[in-house]
């Protein structure tokens, strides 16, 4: 057996009797359930499931209804990282995920699964150490993207006729509204809701000084009423 293992897919019934192996064996469920004692440990790998069965350890299953599962019989020792039951009663996605695909692989006779899919699949199930895992990439990009704020003012100027919410401006640029509320802080010295009020409040002067009537400012800015809008020009 090559060092990376070999896969198979196997369909399980009846206890054949307790025995061990001297390599790792890894199981994927892709139907039926399978319950398995590992040295004296009960588990259970269902559709979805999965474990990882270390070297010399003796085990014994049954399947009453039928199992199918991917098997990867494996003398790399990397697989020693994956025998921690949290890694084994839920395998992580990723490695779900190339399960399915390796599973139909071999169905249909593709060499690159067995070549590469026993080192896929260690990778895969390998949780991420800290030093190599990967910051969010949302939050990079939240940091890195520059806010066009006269493009947002002139935006913002065309919807303060609907109830506009943080939500809605930091959608609009891309960032979550706790995100927008502190590039706000740091950009523009105030707080999201400050600089939602300000702006309102400074295209109805707009449109006030053109002549508008204050009815039709409060219409087209969002204020309840005039009297609302006659309020907030005052205050500011």
């Amino acid at each position: 057996m090559d060092t990376t293992g070999s896969l198979s897919l196997r369909r399980y019934g009846p206890s054949p009797g307790s025995h061990s192996h001297d390599h790792f064996q890894v199981l994927l469920g892709l139907a039926g359930a399978l319950e398995l004692e590992i040295d004296g440990r009960g588990m259970r790998v269902a559709t979805g499931g999965g474990c990882v069965i270390a070297p010399g350890a003796h085990h014994d299953f049954e399947a009453t209804g039928g199992s199918l599962c991917l098997v990867l019989d494996s003398s790399d020792m990397g697989w020693t990282h994956c025998t921690a039951p949290a890694l084994q009663s839920a395998p992580p996605p990723p490695a779900l995920t190339l399960a399915r695909y390796l599973a139909s692989a071999l169905q249909q006779g593709r060499p690159l699964a067995q070549a590469h899919g026993p080192a896929l699949l260690l990778e895969a199930w390998l949780p991420p150490s800290p030093a190599s895992r990967t910051p969010n990439p949302l939050d990079a990009t939240a940091r890195r993207r520059a806010i066009d704020w006269p493009a947002l003012r002139a935006w913002a100027a065309l919807q303060w006729h609907r109830p506009l919410s943080v939500a809605d401006i930091a959608r609009q640029v891309h960032l979550s509204p706790s995100q927008f509320a502190a590039r706000c802080r740091e950009e523009q010295g105030q707080g999201a809701m400050a600089w939602l009020r300000s702006q309102r409040l400074e295209h109805a002067r707009l449109l006030r000084s053109g002549g508008m009537a204050v009815a039709e400012v409060a219409r087209r800015t969002g204020y309840r009423s005039p009297s609302a809008l006659t309020a907030a020009l005052r205050r500011g």
